[in-house]
């Protein structure tokens, strides 16, 4: 087995972290992305049984005078870039490591530019995850890791309008560019997910075309945390096809830190950086959540937002002031100020309480009873050599 490429479980090996001095947290977010709702949509067009609420809903706008805009909507996740920075470290800390964190909001690096201005997040990497399109009915999610400081907002004005105007020629253009600065890091994120449910042969397709035309540009390929094993051994599998380095990225949206760390040596994320790209080492350890039936896991991120947080600041605290909707005139503002009186409507309250009710203990243990998934557990990723 060599110690260059690792998959480790911490589950299997308690004592994996020691003989490493840091523990590299990747791709999380916190309240400063925008996650988009169309996802909505495409879950009544699936599921009859929500086509009648959403439809209830869709009306009861109407008659205010605003129409559903699935696309345009969006919520944040509840952490503040402050609170998500000290809750990754906090897990690595636990491991006896120095923790290194880069935040990957969607196309925005407000995150770590906010947190530079306090002492003890003074040296985070300038990171974002870029949705860029592809092919006209897709967009592949890719970690840009430790811009330099001083170009960042210019990167960010490349991404957006490569994002309003794709053209495939320009995107290889933009990776190439991104490639030749020495201590970027550029990592295909969640590569097999179908994120916008075009098919599984037409997403093979446009992974196979992407990474025909950027494979030289891309040094990772990522097992993501919020994924289940299928999937990611299905990566495990790509790596192995394009000879690539395979990396953590536990894609946090909620409350529960990273599902996977990477154990490293780096005494700066700049020095993690080197070792992925110039000396192929990568040593990528699960944690116990991650052990945890995937169902359940999706769940309890899905009630992390739509819980309300009473201690945090002032615009987190309700589930309703973390949605956004454009008003009537067009201006997106927070759910809470569009409901009438301030108040969500009594059938919406009831929803999210029957929601909230699976999160409960009776009910979230009997879930994950039947979530089981210790068959998949016994088999993991295969070998633990990436």
């Amino acid at each position: 087995m060599t110690e260059l490429r690792r998959i480790s479980y911490l589950w299997k090996d308690p004592n994996v972290a020691q003989g490493y001095s840091t523990g590299v947290s990747l791709h999380s977010h916190t309240n400063q992305s925008k996650e988009t709702l169309d996802f909505l949509a495409n879950l009544g067009a699936q599921y009859g049984w929500m086509r009648p609420l959403l439809r209830a809903g869709e009306r009861r706008s109407r008659k205010h005078n605003v129409s559903v805009n699935y696309a345009a909507a969006y919520w944040t996740p509840p952490l503040t870039p402050r609170l998500a920075f000290e809750l990754e470290n906090r897990q690595i800390e636990k491991l006896g490591l120095m923790p290194l964190v880069s935040l990957t909001d969607h196309d925005t690096i407000s995150a770590p530019m906010l947190l530079r201005t306090i002492a003890s997040a003074r040296h985070i990497p300038v990171s974002v995850e870029w949705s860029a399109p592809i092919g006209g009915d897709q967009s592949f999610h890719l970690g840009i890791h430790n811009l330099p400081s001083d170009s960042g907002a210019s990167w960010m004005k490349i991404f957006e309008e490569y994002t309003a105007n794709p053209d495939e020629k320009k995107l290889t253009e933009i990776l190439a560019a991104l490639h030749s600065l020495p201590n970027v890091l550029i990592v295909f994120n969640h590569p097999m997910w179908d994120l916008y449910l075009i098919g599984e042969a037409r997403h093979q397709l446009r992974v196979q075309e992407f990474m025909e035309a950027n494979h030289e540009f891309i040094h990772a390929l990522e097992l993501n945390g919020l994924r289940h094993w299928q999937e990611n051994r299905a990566v495990k599998k790509m790596a192995q096809q394009w000879r690539k380095l395979l990396i953590s990225g536990g894609d946090r949206h909620g409350t529960e830190p990273n599902a996977n760390v990477n154990l490293s040596h780096a005494a700066t994320f700049t020095d993690f950086v080197h070792e992925v790209r110039y000396e192929g080492r990568s040593h990528v350890l699960f944690m116990p959540q991650y052990a945890q039936p995937w169902k359940h896991r999706i769940l309890e991120s899905t009630l992390d937002a739509i819980r309300d947080y009473p201690e945090f600041p002032q615009g987190s605290r309700r589930w309703d002031e973390r949605v956004f909707h454009p008003d009537c005139n067009g201006v997106v503002r927070p759910l809470r100020e569009l409901w009438p009186g301030g108040e969500a409507p009594s059938y919406l309250g009831m929803a999210i309480k029957a929601v909230r009710l699976m999160g409960s203990r009776p009910v979230a243990g009997g879930l994950r009873m039947a979530w089981n998934e210790s068959r998949e557990l016994k088999f993991a990723l295969g070998e633990e050599v990436v």
